[in-house]
């Protein structure tokens, strides 16, 4: 009687996960991706994006038979209606998100099975730099903390290790820490 051995881990396909690695090692073009997303404003601080299609692996991507679509607003005391997250607290959790998605899939790739993964993220923010009432503070986040319980069939600092190069692999992380380029343009009427 022949034994399967499972190639999911930490529901990963393992085998799928090296198999992609090869192929964008084969052919680089393979890796280039452009993701997309459109807003709408609605009301007030309420407005909604949609997420679906994407170019990727040499092509565009209409995998997606519906759309993802999250909407976002300020709390009361912002002058929004609680529509939605902030975008600042969307932004948290892109990175909790990325950092628990990048772990997940190096620990699978170690064969090590993880059990639980839980992740706090907090972030200081003074409202009067976004306000323009003093020069003093920034826009956006002075800090971001992130916290790891993480838990598995590994040892306390293979766990660690996990969680350190989540942070040299993360998409997210590697955008806040080292800066993306952006730019912004403007069609009228």
């Amino acid at each position: 009687m022949a034994q399967m051995i499972s190639t999911v881990r930490n529901g990963v396909d393992t085998q799928q996960l090296f198999g992609t690695l090869d192929a964008i090692r084969e052919n680089p073009a393979l890796g280039a991706f452009t993701f997309r997303a459109t807003n709408r404003w609605i009301n007030g601080a309420h407005n909604r994006s949609r997420m679906q299609n994407f170019y990727g692996a040499g092509r565009e991507d209409d995998s997606r038979r519906e759309a993802f679509v999250i909407d976002a607003g300020e709390p009361t005391v912002l002058l929004g209606t609680d529509s939605g997250p902030t975008a600042a607290e969307y932004l948290l959790h892109a990175l909790a998100a990325c950092l628990t998605t990048t772990i997940v899939y190096s620990a699978a790739a170690r064969k090590i099975r993880l059990t639980e993964i839980e992740s706090t993220v907090e972030a200081d923010m003074d409202v009067r730099g976004c306000f323009g009432l003093d020069r003093r503070f920034r826009n956006g986040f002075e800090a971001i903390r992130v916290t790891f319980r993480i838990a598995g069939d590994a040892s306390d600092e293979r766990l660690r290790k996990l969680v350190e190069h989540a942070q040299a692999r993360s998409v997210i992380y590697d955008m806040l820490s080292h800066g993306v380029n952006i730019s912004v343009d403007a069609v009228t009427g």
